[in-house]
């Protein structure tokens, strides 16, 4: 198991040189880096199951001292995630970059992003989570900045400006947790963290630094140009990988590292914002007119369900009631991830072929582009929370826990902001469908719309009909 958690790191990072070193093979080096990272990933799985969640010393340097890589149920299934995307996104970009520049750059930074979101999702201790998130923030801005034009720039800056002022509130807890305690080792400071003083300022700026890198409302001002201006496989990687970084960095450092110290009120407040990320986002959505925008303002909206679930995790009493939601808060990130992901595909897909993705102008999609509207339909099942999707199971526990913990204002709020994903999807839907023939250009290889369609099947389907065994097997690892 050690080496294979090794392995899903430096893959894509070694893949991330060469393809620097030899840029005109960067397609063949990316996909296969890609490729047999997913496999490093597949040989942890075995692993898990035969031995259970372990963890790996590099060096030989004990906890405290040295790296430590950890892995348990929801690392793998974050892993997984990132693995299955990041394969699709990579075969998708393998065709979607014309001007040679632009691919020769993309292969290496894309490499550098996958490295650094497995070396996150299996780190255990702070400081390296901090190594791991700067370098997904920074290879994440110069994706964003690929295309080249003015606003996408634009948004590249802003969106390193935010990045570093949330990595500072990180990095400042960090640093007062180890002057507190002399270890920064994820276990050996949960055993020490508590009321005190110290614990609760550390638990506040790393919170607000990861709530900022996260785009929870009202700090998600940032992330609409970042996303609607990259290319579509940057967005696609952009909402599906990169904000589940900090969303999966507060979720452990509440339940793991500051579970004794968190209050009501901070819990509260952040269900407020993401009740407010539900109905912002929501309504943003609704009033876009280009298909970039509306994703990326379903992307907030889709934030603020995790941040509620979250929420109501935190103020559950123990037992099998907060478990199942424990369950339905990963299944419903897993969801989002696969959705999102092939919506910007396929939103790629119709601005290449049509070029431009405006809603009004999209009559006709249906006729001339059949599979990426049969991609989008999907998507949009998962992103209302439509049954046969994974997202159904998990907002149906959402409602039940809020219904159990008496917050009938997050049961309102989930209601409303349920209506109004179907609203931004069926107003898409009705003009693909529109009678006007829209004038696109002949697809040529099916590599560029399958990618978005198995995502979609995977987001609806597949962990629709599947999903019955996440919760049996996150209890089983805990």
């Amino acid at each position: 198991m050690n080496e294979s958690m090794s392995l899903t790191i430096i893959l894509p990072l070694l893949g991330a040189l060469l393809a620097a070193a030899w840029p005109r093979r960067g397609v063949f080096i990316g996909i296969t880096a890609v490729l047999l990272s997913g496999l490093a990933v597949g040989w942890l799985w075995f692993s898990l199951l035969a031995d259970g969640p372990s963890h790996q010393a590099l060096g030989g340097w004990d906890p405290g001292l040295g790296i430590r890589l950890q892995v348990d149920a929801l690392s793998i299934l974050m892993l997984s995630m990132t693995a299955l995307v990041a394969l699709a996104v990579s075969v998708y970009a393998s065709h979607y970059f014309t001007r040679r520049s632009q691919a020769e750059r993309f292969w290496p930074l894309w490499l550098l992003m996958i490295a650094a979101l497995n070396g996150l999702f299996l780190a255990g201790d702070l400081f390296n989570l901090y190594v791991t998130l700067e370098l997904l923030s920074l290879s994440a801005v110069a994706l964003t900045a690929l295309g080249g034009k003015r606003a996408g720039i634009a948004a590249a800056l802003r969106y390193l400006m935010i990045g570093l002022l949330g990595s500072m509130g990180y990095l400042a807890g960090v640093a007062l947790l180890y002057s507190a305690f002399g270890t920064l080792d994820m276990q050996q400071v949960a055993a020490q963290t508590g009321d005190d003083p110290v614990s609760q300022a550390a638990l506040i700026v790393m919170t607000a630094g990861l709530l900022l890198k996260s785009a929870l409302f009202p700090l998600h001002f940032w992330l609409p140009p970042a996303h609607s201006n990259a290319p579509a496989p940057v967005s696609a990687g952009l909402s599906a990988l990169v904000v589940k970084a900090g969303f999966y960095l507060v979720l452990r450092l509440w339940t793991e590292v500051f579970p004794d110290t968190l209050s009501t009120q901070g819990v509260t407040l952040v269900a407020v914002l993401g009740g407010g990320a539900i109905l912002w986002g929501s309504w943003q959505a609704l009033q876009a007119e280009r298909l970039k925008l509306l994703a990326a303002y379903s992307t907030v909206a889709q934030l603020g369900y995790l941040f509620v679930a979250l929420a109501l995790f935190m103020s559950a009493p123990p037992g099998v009631a907060r478990e199942l939601l424990f369950g339905a808060l990963v299944l419903m990130a897993l969801t989002h991830a696969f959705a999102k992901s092939s919506l910007f595909l396929a939103i790629g897909v119709i601005q290449h072929r049509a070029g431009h993705d405006r809603i009004a102008e999209l009559d006709g999609t249906a006729q001339r582009l059949p599979a990426t509207t049969f991609a989008i339909a999907l998507a949009g099942v998962a992103l209302i929370g439509l049954p046969p999707s994974g997202a159904f199971l998990g907002k149906w526990r959402l409602l039940y826990s809020a219904i159990s913990l008496d917050q009938w204002l997050l049961v309102v709020v989930i209601g409303i902001g349920s209506l109004l994903a179907a609203a931004y999807v069926f107003r898409v839907l009705g003009h693909a469908f529109g009678r006007s023939a829209l004038s696109v250009q002949a697809i040529h290889s099916v590599h560029e719309e399958w990618p978005a369609l198995l995502l979609a099947l995977t987001a609806t389907l597949l962990l629709g009909f599947g999903s019955a065994w996440i919760w049996p097997f996150l209890e089983h690892m805990a």
